[in-house]
C-alpha cells in the first residue's frame, strides 16, 4: 500500500518533471519501449522512483545535479530497492538529453526487449 506522504510526493513530481524526465517519458509512455508499461514517479516503499516497469521489476533513474551531493542517501535507497529484487539503471540528465537513443537501447536491454519493437496496443 502506498503511504500517503509518498503518494503526494509522487504526484508533485509528476507535475514538475525535469526536461530530461519529460523527454524520456515521451518514449516510455504508452508502452513505447518494447511494449512494456512504465509508470513515472512511482512510490516503492518509502521512496519514489523516476520510472518503473513492474513486468520486469526495472527502475530507470534520471539523475540531476542534486544526486551528486547526496550519495549516502542514494546508496541506502538503492540498497533498499535491490534487497527487494528491483533492478536499477541510472542515467545523467545530460545523457538523456544528448544521447537518448543510447539511453533507450540500454533501458531496453535491461528489460530484455528489442528497443525497436512495436508497442502492444
Amino acid at each position: 500500500m502506498i503511504r500517503r506522504q509518498e503518494g503526494r510526493l509522487a504526484a508533485r513530481l509528476r507535475k514538475n518533471p525535469t526536461p530530461a524526465e519529460e523527454q524520456l517519458w515521451k518514449t516510455l509512455r504508452g508502452r513505447g519501449l518494447g511494449g512494456l508499461k512504465f509508470r513515472r514517479q512511482h512510490p516503492i516503499g518509502p521512496y519514489v522512483v523516476d520510472f518503473y516497469c513492474a513486468e520486469v521489476r526495472l527502475i530507470v533513474e534520471v539523475d540531476g545535479d542534486s544526486h551528486s551531493w547526496n550519495l549516502g542517501y542514494e546508496k541506502v535507497r538503492d540498497g533498499f530497492l535491490l534487497d527487494r529484487g528491483y533492478r536499477i539503471v541510472r542515467f545523467a540528465n545530460s545523457e538523456v538529453l544528448r544521447e537518448e537513443e543510447a539511453v533507450l537501447e540500454t533501458s531496453a536491454k535491461a528489460c530484455g526487449v528489442d528497443p525497436d519493437a512495436e508497442p502492444n496496443l
